[in-house]
């Protein structure tokens, strides 16, 4: 038989979890033909030997709504073999959308996603309305990797509801008219629906995402359309605290469990130093939820922002900040020199907002005053000591002093990384994920969490074995979003396959800044190391780090 391609002499481990095996895999028509010893000929011919040949990886976290609009390729997620993303989470978006609406939806996404108004107005193609027109144009365009699309909720109560999304629920009539929106997304191919109830996600005119004005007889018109449908899942930014659980958060997810009878994955579970036992205490708590496949999202690494005070995500839950987002610097650096606005700040940590006593935990990574290098990879905490300062004045005023132009570092979850292999092996308990790619690009890049995986926790640590580790970022959020075709190397399945070496596959700890975004953009992002190939149905996407030019990815549909 004659083959497109041939994978000889590499390590097959197939996504399930069973041991890997030497094995050669056949490919043709974009479908895995042979896994075994293939007689024929192919096409082209890849030498794996030595090297490990697994499905390729599927993340079930990004926002490369926007991006997709001007990257194609979707770095830096398909260079560490990321075959297939999951886009439209947290709620936030850029479909449906009205032309009059573009502006609107732009300034969710600089809150939310960490991308400054320039970027978004030069880069996003606006070449649709509704959702399905949406998907329709990604299919037009083209990509690297295989796209899945969940409808967020915000871009869809702003289509019916206009300025008044924010403020207040939807009507009887305009949640109908939110649920037709909802059905006719499902029924093109979405693969369910996202919201949030987190309050450092702002949207327009700096008002709360509009997704968080939804009641509960809304949300529940909504999971209803999964319930009619028996298909599509729902995603859910929870939690408003880290290692933290609450009952009005606990009652949210049952309620979209009961209404949709379908599964839902949340945000998020990550453990705090500070509180050793809380994951464990969650996982019991949340037991009943989790066993209806209300699965919670998890980071394979402790997560480290960075960030300058220009970007002021971190204090979104602040009322006391509401003032400096988008604005000027000039108008920045008052507000921060401001006592009372100090004072106010202050006063509202002591509510247990999510940055109460982080000042003194940030560290200084890069200085903009060459005279300040001796501060970095120092704590402000240790430098207001050294001052006699108070840690949060501290901190204000050495970012004042560089006109907001300090990058810091902020520990802000998993800050307890030998308890993160615990999470790592709840294979029936969460769901891997959580690389935020194409948001908060400029304080992160988690995109190349699955090379971490597998060299710090498998390879370094030995945390878990190969097998058990290609299994939960492959079959595993396959089977959760009900991607049947993906997700295993599997004769007659896709073939979106990773080739790596395990001696060497890795994944920097921090992002490099680039500005190749649109109208100048910077940007974070993570080169992979040892990953040779990566193929998406059936044509290789990268090889050796290289993208090869091609664009094979597909926008997977979930009636198909």
């Amino acid at each position: 038989m004659s083959y497109d391609l041939l994978i000889k002499n590499g390590t097959v481990v197939d996504g399930t979890g069973v041991p890997g095996l030497l094995a050669d895999v056949a490919v043709k028509n974009g479908l895995i033909a042979e896994i075994g010893k293939p007689a024929g000929e192919a096409l082209q011919v890849i030498d794996a030997g030595g090297q490990i040949v697994c499905p390729g990886f599927i993340d079930p976290h990004t926002h490369y709504d926007p991006q997709i609009s001007w990257d194609k390729v979707l770095s830096s997620s398909t260079q560490h073999g990321v075959t297939t993303v999951v886009m439209g989470n947290c709620g936030v978006g850029v479909a449906p959308c009205r032309p009059a609406d573009h502006d609107l939806l732009r300034q969710d996404l600089v809150t939310v996603e960490g991308m400054s108004a320039e970027v978004l107005a030069a880069g996003i193609a606006w070449d649709w309305e509704s959702f399905p027109e949406y998907m329709d144009a990604a299919e037009r365009r083209g990509s690297g990797p295989n796209l899945v699309f969940m409808v967020p909720l915000a871009p869809a109560r702003t289509y019916v509801m206009g300025l008044e999304a924010p403020d207040r629920a939807a009507t009887q009539d305009e949640t109908r008219a939110i649920v037709r929106l909802l059905e006719a997304s499902i029924e093109a191919g979405a693969w369910g629906w996202s919201t949030t109830a987190i309050g450092s996600h702002i949207g327009f005119h700096g008002k709360p995402l509009s997704a968080r004005a939804a009641s509960r007889d809304e949300l529940a018109a909504y999971a209803q359309v999964l319930q009619r449908a028996k298909r599509g899942v729902i995603e859910l930014a929870l939690t408003k605290r880290f290692a933290t659980l609450a009952e009005d958060e606990m009652d949210l997810l049952k309620h979209l469990l009961d209404h949709s009878e379908r599964p839902v994955t949340w945000l998020s579970l990550h453990n705090l130093t500070e509180k050793p036992n809380a994951i464990p205490e969650i996982l019991a708590k949340a037991d009943s939820l989790i066993r209806r496949r209300g699965l919670p999202q998890i980071l394979t690494r402790p997560l480290i922002a960075e960030l300058t005070l220009k970007s002021p995500f971190n204090f979104a839950e602040i009322a006391a900040a509401k003032g400096i987002f988008n604005q000027p610097v000039e108008r920045q650096m008052s507000l921060y020199a401001d006592r009372g606005f100090r004072d106010a700040f202050r006063e509202e940590l002591k509510l247990g907002r999510k940055f109460t006593n982080q000042a003194q935990n940030v560290g200084v990574f890069k200085v903009a005053d060459p005279l300040n290098q001796r501060y970095e990879g120092r704590t402000i905490g240790d430098i207001a000591a050294e001052r006699n300062a108070d840690p949060l004045d501290c901190l204000f005023d050495f970012a004042l002093a560089e006109r907001l132009e300090t990058k810091f570092i902020l520990p802000r979850a998993n800050t307890n990384p030998e308890r993160i292999p615990d999470l790592l092996r709840e294979s029936d308990r969460t769901l891997i994920g959580l690389s935020d790619g194409g948001a908060h690009v400029d304080m992160f890049c988690e995109a190349g969490y699955t090379t971490y995986m597998l060299a710090h926790w498998v390879r370094e640590k030995k945390a878990l074995t190969l097998e058990h580790a290609v299994k939960r970022m492959t079959s595993e959020p396959a089977d959760f979003f009900a991607i049947t075709d993906r997700g295993r190397l599997k004769r007659g399945l896709a073939a979106d396959i990773v080739v790596f070496d395990p001696v060497t596959v890795n994944s920097p700890t921090r992002g490099t800044m680039v500005y190749d975004l649109p109208a100048g953009g910077g940007r974070l992002v993570a080169e992979a190391a040892g990953v040779s190939k990566v193929i998406v149905n059936g044509t290789p996407l990268f090889a050796n780090g290289t993208h090869t030019g091609q664009f094979p990815g597909r926008v997977l549909r979930s009636n198909i």
